[in-house]
């Protein structure tokens, strides 16, 4: 019985090779791009699942009332790991971890790796196999580090690593640290990702910071005991917090911040492991946002939607055209149920084509769509059990769902009904009509998160940010000179290229580098009985000048000026919290006995990404503070030349050290690759849906116009003029894609504006976008459906006339 229904299946499968070849060749695309972008939604929400104690492990954020709302944040000073395992219950282990380049040096290798500093707890609460060497306890001496297979090769080759003493640049000064174990290159989906660990013990700042709780500059992480909940955890630290920031909070109270619901001005919070990748903390808060996972697989689905609403259509619309077999069928003893397995069995080979056809478009394209997506799937992801029973079982249930709908319709129909090759088509054109609303709102949908996303993106791109980013290339500083001796011999070496315009350094970057370091750094400080915060920035002379910063008042830092090391600048955002009316008299407090007076104020400039509001910013011109960027002004010709004269440069100053050089607007567009990414993403799929629901709409059309092929002649018989007869067939298709409109716009309008609100910086969510996706959807239908109409009407009426 069986092969008899694929028999008979194939057999009228072949019967109408146009229309299993429009089934096919979408749902194919479908298939192909649905498991594609699978596979990237689930790989990023595999973040960090690897690791054994994964469940019991969080990280510790921090968050307080302020006057200006709540403000949260992952940094912590350096005794606070210590004094909460031994203060509070239910710490199991817990570890500092702080993220920073390391100069490793070996020979005659001289190497910055991505390093980590870090408790010896790490390797108990976070799973890194360990391949070589201590396997109990890696980092147990205090002058030893962990490596990974990767630095392993890159630093020893093939020779063994266990024992080798290498240098590490901390300070200024070498120091030497033996190699006590090798561990495997970590998973992909690692959000601790490092090259090298080393003690944090041995970190420059950690001997003036050992005891003090004002300098927070590294994450915490932490193990709870089992049986211990997160929440029971963070309610058992209140008193620990009332000890240790009771200046803090009296601070607070003084500003007028208002506590929170439980009557706290400042709270510890636990974040699990799994939602680190995720989170953020700009709204004051730990806000975990799955986003763009989540929307990945929502375009997915939304594809594979519309190639089976093109599906069921077709077989719908294709009904009348087997009523006279069902009726035979029937006629000669056929059940209910055996002319739904016939059916279901045609839809079954279809299906299954389509997926082989799609894992093998999948193939084909994964490279390219990890380049477009900076994804770092593989075709292994589809190898492992899990995959095998996801794909068959969501094909089975789409196969039984949208196959068999059409076929439970034609096997219910009685048999004289049949016979007579007559089906009462308003209920299906009903549902036809609704299946064909869904499918073009949601390419609606696409086509206006597209327009807006790329709006958006385009926004960012191109906004004055205060600074020129055109001219400017920046690099980070790797070495083992003195930064501000670098600085200077590369002015030096550079001092006679025409173009090369200036030369300066700063503490941070702007935007994000080829490195993708980006950090922040904030003073805390009463001024005037009440408290002030600041984010700083230790810079260079000539800083304002070669970034093409305006002053507003005042001047900016001068080498003929001795005082200026004890100076500052400020910008406008810091001159309005301090409230003065000439901020050039106004004094900074550094200390009980030192005041910096601002000679300067900027004006305000986007220092952060572009996303967020510009804050308050002070300037230091502080020797003591070693610089990590450099950056060099060139001329707007020749600025190809000009990379490589840097590039030159820096490599006789540095020899050893790679150069990681772009220009400003390169970093400024980093910061904002995944409303890029999404762009790129929503523009695809909405690229698929409409190409998807053409492939639908053309196949409709044949089936319409073939079914109304007398009525045509007809009408052209009595005088209907080509353009009437195209109308007539045209306007139902355009009257869908209309409501479609009225539909979808609202829809998209809501979740567009929800999202535009995490931008400080946004475009206006004008109609036009809406009107603009909406005509483009209707131009689309009308060229899908006026080719074939068009055809049809100008088709000699005689001809039509004898069709049967």
């Amino acid at each position: 019985m069986l092969k008899n229904y694929l028999k008979i299946g194939w057999r009228n499968l072949m019967k109408d090779k146009t229309f299993t070849f429009l089934n096919v060749v979408g749902l194919s695309v479908a298939f192909g791009v649905a498991i594609l972008l699978s596979m990237a939604a689930f790989f990023d929400l595999s973040y960090d699942n690897f690791h054994e104690n994964g469940d019991r492990i969080y990280q510790v954020y921090s968050t307080q009332q302020t006057p200006k709302g709540p403000e949260a944040g992952t940094s912590q000073p350096a005794p606070f790991a210590d004094a909460l395992r031994s203060e509070v219950p239910g710490v199991d282990k817990i570890t500092r971890f702080l993220e920073q380049e390391a100069l490793t040096i070996y020979g005659e290798k001289e190497i910055n790796l991505n390093g980590v500093w870090l408790d010896s707890a790490f390797f108990e609460m976070f799973t890194f196999p360990v391949l070589k060497g201590n396997k109990n306890n890696p980092m147990q001496e205090k002058s030893s580090v962990v490596i990974t297979e990767e630095t392993s090769n890159k630093l020893f080759g093939s020779a063994e690593a266990i024992g080798e003493t290498i240098a590490i640049l901390i300070d200024g000064k070498e120091e030497p640290f033996t190699v006590a174990a090798v561990v495997g290159n970590h998973d992909r989906q690692n959000s601790l990702e490092f090259e090298i660990a080393i003690p944090f013990e041995s970190h420059a700042g950690y001997l003036e910071n050992m005891e003090t709780w004002n300098a927070q500059y590294h994450q915490v992480f932490m193990q709870l005991q089992s049986g211990v909940s997160a929440q029971q955890f963070e309610k058992n630290t209140r008193s620990f917090v009332d000890l240790h920031y009771k200046e803090t909070i009296e601070d607070l109270k003084r500003d007028g911040a208002i506590a929170d619901s439980d009557g706290q001005y400042r709270q510890i919070g636990l974040l699990p492991l799994k939602d680190v990748h995720f989170a953020s903390f700009r709204k004051g808060y730990a806000e975990v946002v799955r986003i763009v996972p989540y929307l990945i697989l929502g375009v997915a689905f939304l594809i594979l939607f519309i190639a089976c609403v093109n599906f069921i259509n077709m077989s719908i619309a294709k009904s009348a055209q087997r009523l006279r077999e069902i009726g035979m069928r029937k006629t000669l003893g056929a059940q209910k149920k055996q002319l739904f397995f016939q059916f279901w069995s045609e839809s079954l080979f279809v299906f299954l084509a389509s997926v082989a056809i799609g894992i093998l478009l999948c193939a084909l394209l994964i490279d390219s769509f990890k380049t477009m997506f900076r994804t770092d799937i593989s075709l292994d992801m589809l190898s492992s059990p899990f995959a095998i029973l996801g794909i068959f079982t969501v094909v089975f249930l789409i196969t039984l769902l949208v196959g068999g709908y059409p076929a439970l319709s034609l096997s219910r129909l009685g048999t004289i009904q049949s016979l007579k090759g007559k089906l009462e088509s308003s209920g299906n054109n009903r549902v036809r009509n609704i299946l064909m609303v869904v499918q073009f709102g949601i390419a609606i949908l696409l086509i206006s998160g597209t327009l807006v996303l790329w709006g958006q993106v385009d926004y960012m791109r191109n906004k004055d940010l205060g600074f020129e980013k055109e001219q400017v290339l920046s690099f980070p500083i790797d070495g083992k000179k003195n930064s501000y001796e670098a600085i200077q011999l590369l002015r030096e070496e550079l001092v006679g290229n025409p173009d090369i315009l200036s030369v300066t350094a700063s503490s941070n970057n702007l935007g994000r580098g080829k490195d993708g370091s980006q950090h922040t750094s904030i003073w805390g400080f009463d001024y005037k009985e009440r408290g002030v915060s600041t984010h700083t920035l230790v810079v260079d002379y000539d800083y304002l000048e070669t970034l093409g910063l305006e002053l507003v008042q005042g001047r900016s830092f001068d080498k003929n000026y001795a005082g200026d090391t004890q100076s500052v600048i400020i910008n406008e955002s810091m001159a309005q919290e301090l409230g003065e009316p000439d901020p050039l008299s106004a004094f900074l407090p550094m200390s009980d006995s030192l005041r910096l007076p601002i000679i300067g104020v900027v004006k305000d400039y986007n220092f952060q990404d572009v996303s967020k509001s510009i804050e308050p910013l002070t300037f230091f011109l502080d020797r003591d503070s070693g610089l990590s960027y450099a950056f060099v002004k060139v001329a707007p010709v020749n600025m190809a030349s000009s990379f490589e004269a840097v590039e030159r440069a820096w490599k006789k100053i540095e020899p050893n050290a790679e150069f990681l050089g772009s220009f400003l607007d390169e970093n400024v567009d980093r910061t904002f690759r995944r409303e890029k990414t999404m762009a790129t993403m929503i523009a695809s799929g909405s690229i698929i849906a409409i190409a998807l629901s053409c492939i639908g709409l053309f196949a409709m059309s044949l089936l319409i116009v073939a079914q109304r092929t007398k009525e045509i002649g007809v009408r052209k018989v009595l005088g209907a003029s080509v353009s009437s007869i195209t109308v007539l067939l045209t306007k139902d298709f355009l009257k869908l894609v209309l409501i479609s409109f009225f539909i979808a716009s609202p829809i998209a309008w809501y979740f567009l504006k929800q999202w535009l609100e995490n931008y400080a910086y946004k475009i206006d969510l004008g109609l036009w976008f809406f009107v603009a996706a909406g005509l483009l959807a209707m131009v689309i239908a009308l060229l899908t459906v006026g080719t074939r109409t068009i055809r049809a009407a100008m088709q000699n009426p005689v001809k039509s006339l004898r069709t049967e």
